[in-house]
């Protein structure tokens, strides 16, 4: 057993290096160190595990399958321990960075006075939010990461935020123009904002709907955005029909900015999931985060909206 005495903390200071680059070169710049120092470190530590974390290839390297689960605890405890000393010598343990991700529909349209509150209520917690993924989770190491994806299981503690409910909109003066057609007409008329998912057909999202509805169309028609929030802002300006989560873009049709011409609602199998790793439960500020988020959004599905105040 490999147990704290014994934490080969120099060999995985440069395995860190060496996953994060992959690269012995550039890892040694950035260490200032010699190539081969960082070797002597990561095969030693491949020793010790019994287990190989590199794979050598001619031209570059590549993390094996143990090195891809090893590399981003490694990462974190070193950035937990940077945080910590730094908020110790700045005169104050209390400071902590709290990565989150959230996809931009979600951040851009209502996490924005969620985040704010939560900084009101605790301002000694920093949070560094990215948003770079419409679906699953993003490639950087974070805490906590709210991913738009169908329910799956994976080794992550998943909460569910709510299911998405989808139903096409429009802007008023498209609605008018088209009042007194069916919905199949409707939709044959005017063209379908489509929303991009990675490694998925364009029209995939419409194509369910058409299904559930019993109608044939041509679901590639029209343009695709990078987020619904684009493409609900296109249909507002009139300019063609868009699947919006009722949920989401409430306040848009309550308020009339959006019209919801139709009664037929898609419940797509898609969500939105609050994703974090198991051994981060213990820590108080992520848990803190974890029930904070989930507490605001049952607000959320109780109401239909977020408040916003």
């Amino acid at each position: 057993m490999i147990n704290r005495p014994w934490l080969p903390l120099n060999a995985l200071r440069a395995f860190e290096a060496v996953g994060q680059h992959l690269s012995f070169t550039a890892a040694a710049e950035a260490l200032h160190v010699s190539q081969s120092a960082l070797s002597r470190h990561v095969i030693g530590l491949e020793n010790l595990l019994g287990k190989k974390l590199l794979e050598r290839r001619p031209q570059h390297l590549v993390l094996t399958e143990e090195g891809a689960i090893l590399l981003p605890v490694v990462r974190k405890a070193f950035d937990r321990l940077e945080q910590a000393l730094n908020a110790i010598k700045d005169g104050g343990a209390t400071g902590r960075t709290l990565r989150v991700h959230m996809p931009p529909s979600l951040l851009n349209h209502l996490a924005v006075p969620i985040l704010r509150d939560f900084r009101r209520e605790f301002p000694d917690i920093l949070i560094d939010v990215t948003s770079a993924h419409v679906t699953g989770l993003p490639s950087t190491e974070i805490d906590a990461a709210v991913v738009y994806d169908r329910p799956n299981v994976d080794d992550r503690v998943t909460d569910l935020l709510w299911m998405v409910r989808t139903t096409p909109v429009c802007s008023p003066q498209l609605a008018a123009a088209n009042a007194g057609k069916s919905l199949a007409a409707f939709l044959a008329d005017n063209d379908l904002l489509h929303v991009r998912l990675e490694g998925e057909p364009r029209g995939l999202l419409w194509a369910g709907f058409l299904a559930q509805c019993g109608i044939a169309a041509d679901t590639d028609k029209g343009l695709a955005f990078d987020t619904a929030l684009s493409a609900v802002r296109y249909a507002m300006s009139g300019g063609g029909v868009a699947l919006a989560d009722v949920d989401m873009f409430a306040e848009e049709i309550e308020a009339g900015q959006l019209v919801a011409p139709f009664a037929e609602v898609f419940e797509e199998g898609y969500g939105y999931y609050l994703k974090l790793h198991a051994e981060d439960l213990a820590d108080p500020v992520v848990s803190l985060f974890r029930s904070w988020l989930i507490g605001r959004f049952q607000a959320f599905a109780r109401r239909g909206a977020v408040v916003r105040e």
